[in-house]
């Protein structure tokens, strides 16, 4: 953490000397002499940050250089503002005014020299006063191994939800119990609570549990509910009323997201009366949390249950005893089966070698049987060399303290502390900076890259971007374990994460005791006297806290009202570098905002405004403007000053039944200016002076997206010559006019060989021929593109398709997938084939093919042929497909087509019926099951599973 904050500063140092020093007569020396002490400790940080865990001397010696760091950062900056008002720019103000200025800006810019000065006498005090530490530092930087201490280990746990069954242990005993438990007891409604201490699996064995097959039939109602610790109980109720509604696939009731616990308890209640439902309510701490949802479940006699994971014994036995039912307390594993999980993670599945073998015994001792830590410390010593035994012993030593005591939680969360201190410095920040995102908030992939960029917590590789840099890092701790997996993308890029209740407690203490982040979840919080970041999460009844915020670099807004938001943003932030409004409740750009000129990050996503100001060319540092999900739908032509805007998100989209409309805005010209874009979505061509933007498409050599509306025929040409310019291209959309345009693509001779995912929307009067040469195409998307011909023959060649999604792209009246095509496809859509029949599968076709989604195609009445063939399929869906063929296969088991498919796992057909999904299962009962399965996203049935 240090070692980055000082390399930053150094770094700025560096470029502040190289252009603005020259409007210094007497303060070169002092500033050059400010960098070479900088530098000086560099090498000593590094190793601060090592040891400051188990060394409060250390610890305090690190915090005095990073405030003075950050100090000496804010003095930088406000002196640069202050540069930045020198007289050449009052030219149009009067003299006397003129004069003031002038006289204002030599006494800011003496007192900021003054200042730094100050500053970097203080780091060199700070330094020359510790001479014992520098002895030491000296020490462990001639022999690494001296390096104690807590070393840290990646949390495992935050995979809890998401693991894969061949990497469970000793989960099988227990699940059994619980399985029995659930399907053999009263007709009543029952609680089973599972309790014990963080780290024991809790979360895992419920998930089991209820993705059981035999469970997923008993029930016709599911959710799944992980509570937040400072959720209010409307906020459970909706949660809860949002899952039932999706697994009876209805839509939510109007008005629910603005009614009261009571009505929202009485709609929930009268939805559950007549069905046998599960609900599982994972981690709760509070008993408020349960007082907030017992009401509204039913005790309807039929056999309904209710799981509760917890670690409190109170909240367990209370829900018990109202409910009836029975706890069940979590035992740590036992030696032989913690032995198995321990080599199975650390030598993935491999025996421990002979030689490490009595090291790892120890640590495993150390571990006492709980799940967590022992994959958190498998996951550190996963990427240790086996033949550096010192390293293994090591971080033997380093668990120095038993988990004997009687207060287990607070040596578990010891044991998960340590992964803090072995995290590469590059890595702390951003890990730390997982505190600004509120309990239980899934956090986009790509947000996070861009914050983490604009936060400078990204490292200059050369032959990289930034954003490749960050996708490292972000890989790395998903690799580490401190991350999970929240969702995916259908070919497999992780969309989303979350952090686990127990790492996210870490994380809070660490940024709170480095004065990294403020996290305001109450009005009547403390704050520090200085705050660089800022994240409130809760609507603040009061006034803002008496402090300034005049060195605030980051503002993160959750879940407050307007007037709060009003009240903040008039406040001095003129050093602010990100800005974060996501869905806000603002309506209107605020123009103060335009004054903060080192402003990188700028999010109104999911917001109510429509109008961006020609003021916003002043936001020169600019590198993410994010207005997707707004009712913005034009910029002014001062966009094209943001000469450091890397990704530019402007467009909506609206679902409707198989309808997706989306919204861009308007092509401005003289976008090619623009030259350091990555991302550019969505612009609409239809503009007279088409040509002219499509041509300056092509000067955008950075872009890695690209998304272009309204696309006429006649402009195929340019397009394609552009886009055979834009080498770094990765993605790319093209949406024509309307359904009845022509996209003329067949210009395009030599497309960009790093394509992955193409989305094409038009008409074609034959696929472009050059899509079969991009041999790293993942994933395809077509829709209305009317081919005679049939486009398979061409696209089974794709190497590495993984997603083929085609929506009234052939008009014939069979297909064929032939033997040996599409080795690597995993996801296949067919959509509205408004003449298919027949489709043919061959032996060893789509050989990886694990989901196939049909739908709207009213003429084809029999299973695919060779359907059979298919062996690792594991989903089928039928939307709005021929009654008849459906009613074969749902309801007749003793019909071949039911036959066909009965082996497969998941198989769901729906139909569109009054405005809503009608989805169920193939399976037959009394109660339809409905088709939505743990962990999902939902929006594959709420709206076609291809085209979401």
């Amino acid at each position: 953490m240090a070692e980055s904050t000082v390399n930053f500063l150094v770094n700025k140092l560096g470029l502040f000397l190289e252009n603005e020093i020259k409007l210094f007569n007497g303060s070169h020396e002092e500033f050059v002499m400010a960098k070479q002490e900088l530098e000086r400790i560099q090498a000593f940080v590094r190793i601060a940050d090592s040891l400051m865990e188990n060394d409060d001397e250390v610890r305090v010696w690190v915090k005095q250089l990073r405030e003075c760091a950050n100090d000496m950062e804010d003095a930088l900056d406000e002196l640069k503002l202050v540069l930045m008002h020198r007289h050449d720019r009052l030219g149009w103000r009067s003299l006397r005014q003129r004069l003031s200025c002038c006289i204002r800006n030599l006494k800011a810019r003496h007192r900021l020299t003054t200042e730094i000065c100050n500053i970097s006498g203080r780091i060199k005090s700070i330094c020359a006063g510790h001479k014992r530490l520098r002895r030491k530092f000296n020490r462990v930087r001639d022999n690494p191994s001296l390096a104690n201490s807590d070393i840290t280990w990646p949390d495992p746990r935050t995979n809890a939800l998401l693991l894969d069954k061949t990497e469970l242990v000793g989960i099988e005993e227990p699940k059994k119990k619980l399985v029995d438990r659930l399907l053999q007891g009263t007709s009543g409604t029952e609680v089973i609570s599972i309790v014990g201490m963080g780290g024991l699996g809790k979360s895992t064995l419920a998930m089991q549990v209820y993705e059981d097959v035999e469970v997923r039939k008993h029930f016709s109602v599911y959710a799944f509910i992980n509570l937040s610790r400072y959720a209010k109980p409307e906020d459970l109720l909706k949660d809860m009323l949002r899952q039932i509604m999706r697994d009876m696939s209805k839509p939510v009731p109007p008005g629910a997201e603005t009614m009261n616990s009571h009505w929202l308890k009485m709609i929930i209640r009268d939805l559950l009366q007549r069905r046998r439902y599960l609900i599982v309510l994972d981690d709760v701490w509070f008993i408020r949390e349960w007082d907030a949802i017992r009401n509204a479940l039913p005790n309807n006699d039929q056999g309904s249950r209710v799981m509760i994971t917890t670690r409190s014994v109170d909240i367990a036995s209370t829900a018990c005893a109202e409910f009836g039912g029975e706890v069940h307390n979590m035992e740590p594993l036992q030696t032989d089966v913690s032995w198995e999980l321990f080599c199975r993670k650390t030598f993935q599945g491999n025996p421990c070698p002979s030689h490490l073998e009595d090291i790892c015994k120890n640590i495993l001792r150390k571990c006492d049987g709980l799940p967590l830590a022992i994959v958190a410390i498998s996951g550190v010593l996963s990427t240790k060399e086996t033949w550096r035994k010192n390293e293994w012993a090591v971080v033997c030593r380093s668990l120095h303290v038993g988990f004997d005591g009687n207060d287990r939680l607070q040596n578990l969360n010891r044991v998960l502390s340590l992964s803090f201190g072995d995290l590469p410095y590059y890595l702390k920040a951003c890990f730390l900076h997982l505190a600004v995102f509120p309990e239980g908030l899934p956090i986009e992939r790509v947000r996070l890259v861009r914050l983490w960029i604009a936060e400078g917590f990204v490292e200059r590789k050369e032959g990289k971007t930034a954003e490749e840099v960050a996708e490292d890092y972000f890989g790395e701790l998903m690799n580490r374990s401190l991350m999970q997996v929240a969702e995916t993308t259908t070919d497999g890029r992780v969309k989303s994460c979350r952090i686990h209740c127990f790492i996210r407690d870490i994380i809070a203490c660490k940024s709170k005791d480095q004065m990294f982040a403020t996290v305001s979840k109450d009005p009547n919080i403390t704050w520090p006297e200085k705050v660089h970041r800022l994240s409130i999460q809760s609507n603040q009844q009061d006034k803002l806290p008496n402090r300034s915020l005049s060195q605030l670099r980051s503002l993160y807004l959750f879940a407050v009202d307007k007037s709060f938001v009003d009240s903040i943003l008039t406040c001095s932030m003129r050093l602010l570098t990100v800005l974060d409004l996501q869905a806000a409740p603002i309506c209107k750009f605020p123009t103060q905002v335009v004054d903060w000129y080192y402003l990188r990050f700028l999010s109104f996503r999911n917001t109510e405004i429509k109008t961006i100001p020609r003021s916003i060319g002043n936001l020169q540092n600019l590198e993410t403007l994010d207005l997707k999900q707004t009712n913005v739908t034009s910029l002014p032509e001062e966009v094209l000053k943001l000469q450091r805007l890397r990704h530019l998100l402007v467009y909506r989209y609206e679902n409707v039944s198989y309808n997706c409309s989306k919204y861009g805005f308007k092509a401005l010209a003289g976008i090619g200016a623009m030259q350091s874009l990555q991302k550019l979505c969505y612009i609409e061509a239809d503009d007279e002076k088409n040509d002219t933007v499509l041509k300056e498409i092509g000067k955008l050599t950075q872009l890695t997206r690209l998304a272009i509306l309204k696309m006429r025929k006649e402009d195929g040409r340019y397009l394609c010559s552009s886009i055979a310019k834009l080498t770094s291209l990765q993605a790319m959309s093209v949406n024509a006019f309307d359904d009845n345009e022509i996209l003329d693509l067949h210009h395009l001779r030599s497309p960009p060989q790093l394509l992955q995912r193409i989305y094409l929307k038009g008409r074609l009067e034959s696929l472009p021929s050059w899509i079969a040469n991009i041999h790293g195409l993942v994933k395809l998307n077509l829709k209305g593109s009317r081919l005679q011909e049939d486009p398979l023959e061409t696209l089974q060649k794709l190497p590495n398709l993984v997603v083929l999604e085609l929506l009234q792209v052939y008009n014939g009246k069979s297909l064929c997938f032939k033997a040996k095509g599409f080795k690597k496809l995993k996801i296949l859509g067919l959509d509205y084939f408004e003449e298919l029949r027949t489709i043919d599968i061959e032996q060893d076709a789509m050989p990886n093919l694990e989901k196939l989604v049909l739908q709207r195609c009213k003429l084809f009445r029999e299973l695919p042929l060779g359907i059979e063939n298919l062996t690792k399929l594991e989903v089928l869906e039928f939307f709005d497909m021929p009654e008849d063929l459906i009613r074969r296969i749902a309801h007749y088991s003793s019909h071949e087509d039911y036959q066909k498919v009965a082996r497969v796992p998941e198989v769901y057909y729906g139909f569109w019926r009054d405005g809503r999904w009608d989805v169920q299962s193939i399976e037959r009962s009394d109660e339809a099951k409905p088709s939505p399965r743990p962990g999902e996203s939902m929006r594959s049935f709420e709206f076609p599973p291809c085209w979401k």
